[in-house]
C-alpha cells in the first residue's frame, strides 16, 4: 500500500495537479478531497493551498484561491470584477447556435424533460448544450425522474419567457400548425410516435 506523501515530500507537480483539480470543480475541495486525489496527507493537501494562495496572489493572477465553507474555491480576484461582470452580461446575451435553439425547444415543449430524453430526441449527446443554456440563465433544474436512477428534469427559466416576450408557458404557439398536424389527427396519433418525432405540447 502506497503511503501518503509528506510536506516534505510533495513537489510543484502537486502543486500543478492541485490547481487542475481546483479549476475543474464547481464545488469547494475539502482537504480530504485533496489528499485523496493527489496522494498526501491532509496536512500536506491544507499546505499545498496555502502554498498556491500565495503564489497566485503574489503573482498577481487573476484568480485567488480561498478556504470556504470547509473546503479549498478558487474564485475571480475582486479588481477584475468589471472586466467578468461585463463579460458575463455579453455572454448572455449573444446569439444562440442552432444546437442550442433546437434544444431550448424540446425543453420548452415538453418539460420537464431529462437530459436523456432530449439526447434521444436530437439524436446526439446534448451535455454541452444544456449547461450552455443554464450559464445563460434560459434552463434550471426542475426537481428529479420518479424512476431508476431518479434523472434530473429540465425546465425553462422565468429568464426565458423575459427574453422570448411572453407571460406564460400557455402563450408558447402551438407545434401542430407548424408541422402540418391538425389537432385532432395529433390526438389520435400513438404516444410513442409523438414522443419520438415531435416535442409535445406542455401546459403551464
Amino acid at each position: 500500500m502506497t503511503m501518503p506523501k509528506t510536506e516534505t515530500e510533495a513537489s510543484g507537480t502537486d502543486t500543478r495537479a492541485l490547481e487542475a483539480l481546483l479549476f475543474v470543480s464547481d464545488e469547494p475541495l475539502t482537504p480530504s478531497v485533496i489528499a485523496q486525489s493527489l496522494e498526501v496527507d491532509r496536512r500536506t493537501a491544507d499546505a499545498l493551498c496555502d502554498r498556491l494562495a500565495t503564489e497566485l496572489e503574489d503573482r498577481g493572477a487573476g484568480v485567488l484561491l480561498r478556504n470556504v465553507a470547509g473546503g479549498w474555491r478558487l474564485f475571480t480576484h475582486p479588481d477584475t470584477a468589471p472586466e467578468v461582470e461585463r463579460f458575463v452580461l455579453s455572454s448572455r446575451q449573444a446569439r444562440l447556435t442552432k444546437a442550442a435553439l433546437e434544444t431550448l425547444a424540446i425543453v420548452a415543449y415538453k418539460q420537464p424533460v431529462t437530459r436523456h430524453q432530449i439526447t434521444s430526441i436530437r439524436g446526439v449527446n446534448s451535455d454541452g448544450v444544456i449547461r450552455a443554456l443554464q450559464d445563460k440563465g434560459l434552463v434550471e433544474e426542475a426537481g428529479r425522474e420518479e424512476a431508476p436512477g431518479r434523472p434530473i428534469l429540465l425546465a425553462t427559466t422565468p429568464t426565458f419567457l423575459e427574453r422570448l416576450g411572453v407571460p406564460s408557458l400557455a402563450a408558447l404557439p402551438s407545434l401542430a400548425p407548424l408541422l402540418g398536424v391538425d389537432a385532432e389527427e395529433r390526438d389520435e396519433r400513438p404516444v410513442e410516435e409523438a414522443t419520438d418525432s415531435e416535442p409535445a405540447e406542455s401546459s403551464e
